[in-house]
Parts: C-alpha cells; structure tokens; sequence
C-alpha cells in the first residue's frame, strides 16, 4: 500500500483525508503513520497554545484595567478572570465530540480562526474608558472560545498515536499548549507597555496616577497574527481521519461509563486547578501582598505546570498513572497548607517567598497530575472493552478496541470539559472567601477537602491491591 493510497484529496481539493489508518499497525506506523501523526501534533501544538493564551488573557489584563481609567470593583475584575474559564468549560462539552463528526483538521482550522473575535475586539474595548463593564464580560465570554480548543485538540491527537505512545503524545500537546498561559502573562505585561503596531494600532491610554501610559490595546492585537498563521497551517497541513468518524450517538454511550464520571472528578483536581491557579494567581498576590507586582511572579508557575504535564505523560507510561495520581493529590494537600501557613493573617504578618514556594510547588504538581490522568483514561477503557469482549471471536475483539478508542477520546475532551470548571469556581472562591471573611482562608481548606476525596477515588478504584480497574 502506498502512502498515496492512504492519504486522498477530499473531494472539494481542499485538505487531506486518510481513508486507512492503522497506528497500531507497526510495519504501518514505521512507514506512514509516524510521520503523519507527528506533522498534525507539531501543527496542533502551537494552535493550543495560542489557545490557551487566548484563555487567560484577563488574568494579565484585568490588573491594568482601573490604571487606566475602568472603575471596576475587585469582585468585577474576579469575574472578568472567571468568566472565560466558565464559558470555556461549557463549550468543551460540545468541542468533546465534534473532532469525530467534523473531522479535526477543519475543526483546528474553525475554533483556532474564531480566536481573532475576543482578541480583536478587546483591543478596541480596551481604547475607550467608558466601555461598559458588561462589553468586557462579553469579551470574557468569548476568551472561552480558547479554553474549548482542548478538548477537541486533545480528542484529535489521541486518534493518531498508538496506544503505547499516547502519553507522551498527549502529554506533549497538552503540556506545551498549555505554555500559552505563561506565555500571555509573560507577554502580555511587556506588550502594553510600547506602541507596537504604531499609528495602525490605536492611541495609548493616559494612567489615573502618577503619568505615564500604556497600550493595553496590544493585550489583544498581538495575538492577530499568530492565530490567523496557525488556522492556515491546521487547514492546509493537518489531516482528517476517517477512521476516527463516529455520531454523537456512539460517542454518548460515555454518560453511561462509570469510569467517565470518575475521571471527570479527578480531572477537576489536576486540570481544574492548573487553570484556576493560573487566572486567579496574579488577583490573589495583589490582594494579599500588596507591595508585590504580581506579573513578576505570575508566568512561572502555569510555565511549570505546563512543562511537568509531558513529565507527567512520560512517567506515566512507565510507571503508571495510578500510582503517580494518587501521590500528586496527597503532595497537593500538603503544599495547600503551606500557602495557608505563609499567608499574612488580617491583613499583617505573612512571607512572600515562603508562599510563592508553595505556589510553585502546586503548579508543578498539578501539571504532572494532568498528564497522569490523562494517560488512566485510555487503559482504563481498553481494560473495560477487553473484559466486555472476553468471549468474542477475533472480529468483535478488534470491534471492541475500535470502541474504546472512540471512547477514550470522548471521555479526554469530556472530562477536559469538566474539569476547567476549576478555572471559573477558583478564582471565584478567593473573591467570595475575601468578601465574607477578609481572607482566602475559607476557599483553600475547601481545596485541601476536595483533594482528599480525589485521593480516595483514585485509591479505591485505580490504585490499591484488587482495585476495580487498575492502571
């Protein structure tokens, strides 16, 4: 078989479709497939992680917003840095399936070009100090749009790579998309300070107090040209699998797995809290450790996670992601009470660097805990379809790893769905925990409480002698 007998022009002209794809197939992946998987994953890779800039672009711009002018309360600008991890959770549920019915290289192209709609219109939100608060709230919203990208990105990847190397490759797409974070913090605060697209770019805003000004407008114009780059690259140099084609109807069977639900919760422990701490991290250090400039500190922690979450894939496939997923929880409780420990009590006392430590020591642990949990999700269901085709002659045998890859993926974009929801209930916890109590206290004992049940869910089901489904 010849590699033009695998790969076919659709019919509009436009892309590439591959009609037989076998990854599992070694004399195949030696001579086609690595190739070819590896060439959508470099392409998918930079289109997460402008993806994942796109996210949390209001955690680096809400800080500036009253310097020039918004008078916006602190809870506003704790919404502004929520909302987009809100809407980006709901719509990962419709982007979980969509990879299958759609085909991925169009639907990389699509969501990534959709990305030029919050970036555009925040830079002219942002030139006007009379915009009201609710056209940013629709911004937010829209910054979403970056935070859904995952979990189709992540379906798609997972269809082109042999089990054996779905950690690493998952872990790589993941990890280094979700660089996008601390690439948005890191340039973001650097970008607003100069006029980088000259007169084409806009005015500069004038500072309430002390003088000077800044282009807040480039937070949202720098990201133009990337993005378009990126969707051209997906549309012209990605490929479409038929294989991996499947309804809605088949992919749903997922709502009746257990195993779905469970990894779902799990996820909101590693994900959800990767994302949570990176949009709420730079709100919290200004609110409790005032003299700090928070965008000093605030890209390395998400730079991090995101580098440890292919670590984490990597181990993973040695070692097990049971095993790891269980100690990154019981390591997380730990390093919560060391930032409860180093934080300033009513307002006095605290140590900066003894919470920074802290911090960073949650990043790196969340980020290995999100590739982890996203190496449990293939073996989990490849053991389930194993067991349910035991008895079955060779043909329902392969009917049935078919099926689990359909669901592995479905379950990754799903539970990648489920589990941002911790980038909107995070920061939203601090900003409720500071207005009712003075403090952040409140919201991170309700973390530590959290984390001890997703340690006892991975240790009943994945991780202790004789559990249901160990991986």
């Amino acid at each position: 078989m010849t590699v033009g007998s695998e790969v076919a022009k659709n019919k509009s002209g436009s892309g590439r479709v591959i009609t037989d794809w076998k990854p599992e197939d070694p004399a195949y992946w030696e001579r086609t497939g690595q190739r070819v998987a590896t060439r959508n994953l470099i392409i998918s890779i930079p289109a997460l992680l402008l993806a994942f800039s796109v996210w949390v672009l209001f955690s680096a711009v809400a800080i500036s917003l009253p310097r020039i002018g918004f008078n916006f309360t602190t809870d506003q600008l704790f919404w502004l840095v929520a909302l987009p991890s809100l809407s980006g959770a709901t719509l990962r549920i419709f982007y979980s399936f969509v990879v299958p019915i759609f085909g991925g290289r169009r639907w990389t192209a699509l969501s990534t070009a959709s990305l030029l709609l919050p970036t555009i219109w925040l830079g002219f939100a942002v030139q006007n100090p009379n915009t009201p608060f609710w056209i940013f709230v629709c911004i937010a919203i829209l910054c979403g749009l970056g935070g859904a990208n995952f979990s189709s990105s992540m379906s798609n990847i997972s269809f082109f790579f042999p089990k054996q190397r779905q950690g690493m490759a998952l872990g790589l797409n993941a990890g280094l998309g979700n660089v996008g974070v601390s690439v948005s913090q890191l340039v973001v605060p650097l970008v607003i300070t100069v006029g980088v697209f000259g007169a084409m770019g806009g005015a500069p805003q004038p500072l309430v107090e002390g003088g000077g000004q800044l282009f807040v407008q480039n937070a949202g114009f720098i990201w133009v040209p990337a993005i378009a780059i990126a969707a051209i690259a997906a549309w012209f140099g990605m490929n479409d699998l038929t294989s991996a084609r499947s309804s809605f109807s088949e992919q749903a069977i997922i709502f009746r797995r257990k195993h779905n639900w469970l990894m779902c919760w799990l996820y909101i422990g590693t994900f959800g809290s990767y994302i949570g701490f990176s949009a709420g991290f730079p709100m919290l250090v200004k609110s409790q450790f005032p003299d700090v400039n928070p965008m000093t500190y605030a890209f390395i922690g998400p730079l991090l996670g995101a580098l440890m979450r292919s670590v984490g894939g990597s181990l993973a496939d040695r070692w097990g992601g049971a095993r790891l997923t269980f100690w990154v929880f019981a390591l997380m409780i730990a390093a919560v009470f060391g930032v409860l420990h180093f934080l300033p009590s009513n307002g006095t006392g605290g140590n900066f660097y003894g919470f920074l430590i802290s911090f960073m020591a949650l990043f790196v642990l969340s980020g290995i805990g999100n590739g982890t949990t996203f190496r449990m999700i293939p073996v989990i269901f490849r053991t389930l379809h194993e067991r349910l085709s035991a008895k079955a002659n060779a043909q329902g045998k392969s009917e049935a790893a078919h099926q689990a890859s359909i669901e592995s993926a479905a379950v990754v974009g799903f539970s990648g769905a489920i589990g941002a929801y911790g980038g909107f209930f995070i920061p939203k916890s601090y900003g409720s925990s500071i207005t009712l109590t003075g403090s952040p206290d409140m919201a991170l004992y309700g973390f530590i409480a959290f984390y001890i049940t997703c340690l006892v869910v991975t240790w009943w089901w994945y991780y202790r002698r004789g559990a249901e489904t160990p991986c």
